[in-house]
C-alpha cells in the first residue's frame, strides 16, 4: 500500500443551521447560491505500518485473552478452565447470547467498575428484547462482576458478562427446554487498536458491508448474533490495511466494526442518532455528558458519509476502544492534528475520572471492596 496521499482539495459545500427540533441540518445549496470556502491543496504523508493485515500484526496481541484464577458461572466462582459449555447448545448453533463488555480502572481508591449499573441494565434491556429470562437479579449480576474483580486480584480489567442459551434443544422457537445460563469473566486488557493509538489515533475506512438495520435485527439490543455483521465490517478493514471499519446505512453513518462514531466540524460535535442502526452506547453517552459539563455543542443528526472527509476531528467510541481519535479515511487525512484539540479535551476528561482530575458528579465509578472477597 502507497504510504503517501494525492494532493487533497477541501471544498467546503455545506451550511449549518439548526432545526426548530434543535437538530442539526445540513442544507445542500445549489452553486449559485453557496459560499465557497476553498481550503490549499496539501500533499499528507501517513504511516500505515501500524496497520498490519499480517496475523501477526503487533495489535492483535491486545486483544487476546489472558486467563485469570476464577470465572462466575451460574451462582458460583469456578476455576477458569471449568467454564465450559456443550457444543450442541443454543448459543453454539444459533448464538444465542446478550453480553456486556465492561471496563475496571485503577484508580487512587483502588479498582472502581465504570458505569456498572448502566451496563448491567442494558444486559437486562437487551434480554428483554430477545424475550430471555435471566435466572438472577440485576444485584446479583452486580455482585458477580465485583467478585470477578476482587478474587482475581485485577486492578484493572475488562469485564464480559454473558447470558446464553444451553443445552437442551434444536428449535429455533427456544422453550423452557433451553436453559438460560450466565457467565462473568474478567481479565487484563489493554486498549482495542495497540498502545499509543489514543495518543496517535487510527486509521479506518467505509467498509463495503452495510450494518445491520432494525428492520432485520432490533440494534439497540446487545446480542452475540449481531456480531457477525461486525466480524465482516472489522476483517475487511483489516485485509486492506487499516485499522478499523465504518458501517453506513443507506448513504449515512452508521457507527465502527464495534463502536460509536463522533465527527466534529466547526467546533460542533455531531453523532449519528439511534436510529441509525447503532447501539446505544454507555461510552458514547458518557462523550455527550462530558461535553454538555464543558459547555461543547451536541447535536444527533443523520449525517451523509461524505461529512467524514470534511471533518476537523474524527473519533470512536467504547469500552474497549475508550476514546480513539481516527488519522484518517479511506486514505484522506482528517484535520490538522491528531488528537484534535475537541478531542484531546474530551479524552482528559475521560480518564480524568480515574486520575481522579475530573469530579465523577455522576456516581459512574462503583469501587470494588476488598471485604467482597470470600
Amino acid at each position: 500500500m502507497s504510504d503517501s496521499l494525492p494532493h487533497v482539495q477541501e471544498l467546503a459545500l455545506a451550511e449549518y443551521d439548526k432545526t426548530t427540533s434543535d437538530r442539526l441540518s445540513l442544507l445542500w445549496l445549489k452553486p449559485s447560491a453557496a459560499r465557497y470556502t476553498k481550503l490549499p491543496s496539501r500533499v499528507i504523508n501517513i504511516d500505515y505500518s501500524s496497520a498490519d493485515t499480517s496475523s501477526s500484526s503487533k495489535n492483535w496481541k491486545n486483544v487476546a485473552i489472558n486467563p485469570t484464577k476464577y470465572i462466575w458461572l451460574n451462582g458460583q466462582l469456578v476455576p477458569w478452565a471449568d467454564a465450559t459449555e456443550h457444543v450442541m447448545s443454543h448459543v453454539m448453533n444459533y448464538g444465542t447470547s446478550v453480553f456486556e463488555g465492561i471496563r475496571a480502572y485503577e484508580t487512587p481508591q483502588g479498582p472502581a467498575i465504570f458505569r456498572l449499573a448502566d451496563h448491567i441494565r442494558r444486559l437486562f434491556d437487551s434480554a428483554k428484547i430477545y424475550q430471555i429470562e435471566i435466572p438472577f437479579t440485576f444485584e446479583e449480576i452486580c455482585d458477580a462482576c465485583r467478585q470477578v474483580i476482587a478474587e482475581n486480584d485485577l486492578p484493572q480489567a475488562y469485564i464480559r458478562p454473558l447470558v446464553y442459551g444451553g443445552f437442551g434443544e434444536l428449535a429455533l422457537a427456544r422453550t423452557e427446554a433451553t436453559p438460560i445460563r450466565v457467565a462473568v469473566a474478567a481479565f487484563p486488557f489493554g486498549s482495542l487498536h495497540g498502545a499509543h493509538s489514543t495518543s496517535q489515533g487510527i486509521h479506518a475506512c467505509i467498509s463495503s458491508w452495510q450494518r445491520t438495520t432494525p428492520a432485520s435485527q432490533p440494534m439497540l439490543a446487545k446480542a452475540g448474533g449481531h456480531y457477525l455483521n461486525s466480524q465482516l465490517i472489522a476483517m475487511e478493514a483489516r485485509r486492506n490495511g487499516y485499522e478499523e471499519g465504518i458501517a453506513v446505512v443507506d448513504g449515512y453513518i452508521s457507527e465502527g466494526a464495534g463502536e460509536n462514531l463522533f465527527i466534529i466540524r466547526h467546533g460542533i460535535i455531531h453523532t449519528p442518532p439511534l436510529a441509525s442502526a447503532i447501539l446505544n452506547g454507555i461510552t458514547r453517552d458518557t462523550v455527550m455528558t462530558l461535553a454538555e459539563s464543558m459547555s461543547l455543542p451536541v447535536r444527533e443528526a443523520a449525517l451523509p458519509r461524505e461529512m467524514l472527509y470534511v471533518a476537523d476531528e474524527v473519533f470512536l467510541t467504547g469500552t474497549a476502544v475508550e476514546i480513539t481519535p481516527v488519522r484518517s479515511i479511506d486514505r484522506i487525512p482528517i484535520g490538522s492534528e491528531c488528537p484534535g484539540p475537541i478531542t484531546l479535551q474530551l479524552q482528559q476528561q475521560f480518564f480524568g475520572l480515574f486520575s481522579g482530575k475530573t469530579k465523577d458528579r455522576w456516581n459512574w465509578l462503583d469501587r470494588v471492596p476488598v471485604s467482597i472477597k470470600s
